[in-house]
């Protein structure tokens, strides 16, 4: 079973910053795509962003473009999300996943999550 374990949520005022970490075990990055995906109460689960196991290709959701920046640090198993010019509408639960062969926005079709983390800004 593959484990990911999202970090870096927290509350935030408008206009401010947060920067999300996923944590992988060894050398999933090179295997998996891994995306992060975002779900506010009674809200549908949505993606945000996802990076692909080669590190040369990332796609946003257009409700993010030019203020979400997605990354990773392969000699930290990690992949990293950061959040710049938040708004109270990106107040959710963020998730990361995992799944092969290409990116999706899809959640459906990710195989693996961690446990999300809670992000909240505050007007």
């Amino acid at each position: 079973q593959l484990q990911l374990v999202e970090s870096g949520g927290g509350l935030v005022q408008s206009g401010g910053s947060l920067r999300l970490s996923c944590a992988a075990p060894t050398y999933i990055l090179y295997v998996y795509d891994i995306g992060w995906f975002r779900q506010a109460p009674g809200k549908e689960r949505e993606g945000v962003s996802c990076i692909n196991r080669s590190g040369k290709t990332t796609n946003y959701a257009d409700s993010v473009k030019g203020r979400f920046t997605i990354s990773r640090d392969s000699g930290k198993d990690t992949v990293y999300l950061q959040m710049n010019s938040l708004k109270p509408e990106d107040t959710a639960v963020y998730y990361c996943a995992a799944k092969r062969y290409y990116c999706s926005a899809f959640p459906v079709e990710y195989d693996y999550w961690g446990q999300g983390t809670q992000v909240t800004v505050s007007s």
